[in-house]
């Protein structure tokens, strides 16, 4: 597995890069101190997986995700899976990040055993890293935007159902720790340039599709999902490919800020969804 590491900090570069060197399966193919280095080492090695930092100077590890998912779908390539690194988990420029294409996030303390799985999972593409934290944090970030998302909701031609709420920050989960948000959390928005995509939105979907992208937006694995629903591991996976072509989107972390943006999921009520219409 081929993986870049993009942060501004040496010794951050050095000792993940050292890390990541003790696992046969996984080989640095470069490291990157700014998010413009990011975007031409990535075009020129071709990684499977980035390590990218949300705050570099120049180009910030947000615009750099941007970029390089946008360069590879210009190509026809899926391009990269980006992991962001990040001190905080509930952080507004990390829910950009994932907005932007980012497949997951780790804070830059985790341990070397939790940084090989983390890779693993976003390479594999077929559960969501985290799901508790992550969910955690889009549900968090999708109820402050102020017309119901701007991101995976707006890329896809999604609006959202209801105005978004302000309502007090979602407790954490049990087996995951609050850590302290960051100064900027929910006072930083972006202007994106919607990516095209399909205007239906969330009505392309069939009945089946919407409860997988219900399922998917819970945090559960393919063949949690393929319990759930008394099917095949494959039968999951064609959905979940039928709801990113539809949906425009890259991978299932999209899906999940897309449900949570479109209204599917309401923020502080995760476990509240809409049921699918089926008539």
């Amino acid at each position: 597995m081929r993986i870049v590491i993009a942060d501004d900090h040496l010794v951050v570069r050095t000792g993940f890069a050292a890390l990541l060197a003790t696992q046969a399966d996984f080989e640095v193919v470069g490291t990157a101190a700014d998010g413009e280095e990011t975007v031409r080492l990535c075009r020129e090695a071709e990684p499977d997986v980035v390590l990218m930092d949300v705050r570099m100077p120049g180009t910030d590890g947000i615009e750099a995700t941007r970029r390089v998912v946008a360069e590879a779908g210009a190509r026809g390539a899926v391009g990269p899976r980006i992991l962001i690194l990040t001190t905080f988990d509930l952080d507004s420029y990390v829910y950009d990040a994932l907005s932007a294409g980012a497949s997951g996030f780790l804070l830059k303390d985790a341990t070397a055993e939790r940084l090989f799985e983390a890779v693993r999972v976003v390479a594999a593409g077929e559960a969501l890293l985290a799901p508790g934290v992550t969910r955690r944090l889009i549900s968090e970030f999708a109820r402050l935007r102020p017309n119901g998302g701007t991101a995976a909701a707006s890329a896809t031609g999604i609006s959202a159902a209801s105005p978004p709420r302000e309502s007090p920050a979602s407790p954490a989960s049990p087996a995951s720790p609050a850590s302290p948000a960051s100064p900027e959390a929910g006072a930083r928005t972006r202007n994106r340039a919607p990516s095209p995509a399909p205007s239906q939105g969330l009505p392309a979907l069939t009945p089946r599709e919407t409860e997988v992208l219900l399922l998917l937006a819970r945090g559960l694995s393919n063949p949690e999902i393929a319990a759930e629903l008394v099917v095949t591991d494959e039968t999951v996976k064609t959905h979940v490919s039928r709801i990113l072509t539809k949906l425009g989107l890259r991978d299932r972390t999209q899906a999940v800020v897309a449900a949570y943006e479109s209204g599917l999921v309401v923020p502080g009520a995760e476990y509240q969804e809409r049921p699918p219409n089926r008539h």
